[in-house]
């Protein structure tokens, strides 16, 4: 998908703040009690999602989070199909006070091709 530039520039900012997380280390995360959050609209997530992910859609997350994630030292995988919006995710949430919030680097399509 073709992206605009300003949009690219601030997920690529957003990159730089937040650390992204190789689909290879999901599963280890995710047993050490890391909760993958796939911040893509409920139709995407209902199509495919990563097995006991929450789902708050990016539009929402901002408004939505603090009612659902409340230990602000969770680790936090945000995910969506490649890169920007996790990592965008990722960024707002630690933006809000989560030390952990991180994305998944390659996002679903990175974790599905392993």
């Amino acid at each position: 998908m073709a992206y605009t530039e300003k949009f690219q520039a601030l997920a690529d900012d957003a990159m730089s703040q937040v650390e992204g997380v190789t689909p290879a280390d999901v599963d280890a995360l995710i047993e050490q009690g890391a909760l993958p959050l796939d911040i893509r609209d409920k139709e995407e997530h209902d199509a495919d999602h990563i097995d006991g992910s929450l789902n708050i859609s990016r539009g929402k997350l901002e408004m939505n989070v603090e009612g659902l994630i409340e230990d602000l030292d969770q680790v936090v995988l945000c995910y969506c199909n490649a890169n920007n919006r996790g990592a965008l995710s990722a960024a707002a949430l630690k933006a809000m006070g989560y030390k952990n919030a991180k994305y998944i680097a390659g996002g679903l399509k990175g974790y599905r091709a392993l």
